[in-house]
């Protein structure tokens, strides 16, 4: 087999929510692969910039609130100009407010859109537009198993990555044409800050492992390999395709 398939020498990613957790891990797992980082953070890259030159590739830090999505177009122009384009969008900020569905408020539900979908929608929109004048581009969706079920206690979430699965396969439907495969990524339970209030909860841990065939919930470094794969040559030909990478929850 052909190793440089997966090789992103040359190329050029954005990677958002990338100070920590999955973000941080992707964007290294890019790094590693030849590619160079914009990151873009509430307060910056964090620690992750001299992660990724510690790989020999350049970051580019870009500060900036996602829970505005007013500023995406600003972020994209930024992200562009930073290495003169981009070759892969990976959208993986996002938010979570956990409430029973009696009593979610409307303003949570609206800041959980907000970061999770409306600002992914205007970001891939405006980088989107670069990627067809470029004739190629990789789009990865950091979504998630709630992706696929209906959840509880979450419903803001479940509908916003609802939404991301469902703007993965447009865009993969629209953008395929002109060589941009559009995929996502959907996460099981993770060991993340996201998942930080849940974990506290030892009787729902232990039940929600029970249903993992591997026994064991998911760390940061276990998307590092798909992440690579769909952003490289070695999916050219995977479009509008979400990798569940849960351990097997959704298999058993």
């Amino acid at each position: 087999m052909d190793l440089s398939l997966f090789s992103l020498e040359g190329k050029a990613a954005l990677v958002t929510g990338v100070s920590r957790g999955l973000g941080q891990a992707m964007a290294v797992a890019l790094a590693k692969a030849g590619a160079d980082i914009v990151g873009v953070g509430l307060h910056g890259m964090g620690s992750t910039k001299a992660m990724i030159e510690a790989e020999g590739r350049r970051a580019y830090e870009i500060c900036a609130d996602l829970s505005r999505s007013d500023g995406a177009a600003a972020i994209a122009q930024e992200a562009i100009s930073a290495f003169g384009k981009v070759d892969i969008l990976v959208n993986n900020a996002g938010i979570i407010k956990l409430a029973a569905a009696e009593d979610h408020t409307m303003a949570d539900f609206d800041a959980v859109m907000e970061v999770n979908l409306r600002s992914l929608f205007l970001l891939t929109r405006e980088i989107g537009r670069q990627m067809i004048a470029l004739g190629h581009g990789k789009i990865i969706n950091t979504c998630s198993v709630q992706s696929l079920k209906g959840g509880s206690g979450d419903a803001a979430y479940v509908a916003s990555k609802h939404a991301v699965h469902g703007l993965t396969r447009a865009w993969a439907n629209e953008w395929g044409r002109y060589n941009i495969q559009v995929n996502g990524i959907a996460p099981g339970y993770m060991v993340t800050d996201n998942t930080a209030k849940l974990r506290q909860n030892q009787e729902a841990v232990a039940a929600i492992t029970a249903q993992i065939p591997l026994g064991r919930w998911g760390e940061p470094k276990d998307l590092m390999g798909p992440v690579v794969f769909l952003a490289s040559a070695a999916s050219d030909f995977v479009n509008g395709h979400l990798l569940v990478a849960d351990g097997g929850y959704m298999n058993a």
